[in-house]
């Protein structure tokens, strides 16, 4: 494994790690900001199969509206305190010990970046 893989893995390990560490820490008082859109954004097409992939594969832990079930909502409301690498780095790794699996073979780091960004707004209707 090069030296470049193992830091990145070290830093979605650590960011996951944070996550866990923040869901029973006190809240911010000021809500986290979704990632800005960047260049690598996806395309218009990517972005409906995205989405889609959202309502359906994770929505079926998530619930179908993403408001909860065997996995936590994933509302604006819910996430607004969490951190956005952290989230990112839970779809791309998952998260150990739980039923969250990673989805990296499905899903970019770039490409989860935008998800989050759309997570953190609410902009989850279907529309890119």
């Amino acid at each position: 494994m090069s030296c470049r893989m193992r830091s990145a893995l070290v830093a979605a390990l650590l960011a996951v790690s944070a996550v866990a560490v923040a869901d029973g820490a006190a809240k911010p008082e000021a809500p986290v900001v979704a990632p800005a859109a960047t260049a690598a954004s996806p395309d218009a097409a990517r972005q409906r199969q995205l989405l889609t992939l959202l309502k359906q594969d994770c929505g079926s832990c998530h619930g179908m509206r993403l408001t909860g079930g065997l996995g936590p909502a994933l509302t604006s409301e819910a996430l607004r305190t969490k951190p956005a690498a952290s989230l990112v780095a839970t779809i791309v790794s998952g998260r150990p010990g739980t039923a969250m699996p990673p989805w990296r073979r499905f899903v970019s780091e770039a490409e989860a970046e935008w998800l989050v960004a759309r997570l953190l707004t609410g902009a989850t209707d279907g529309s890119p």
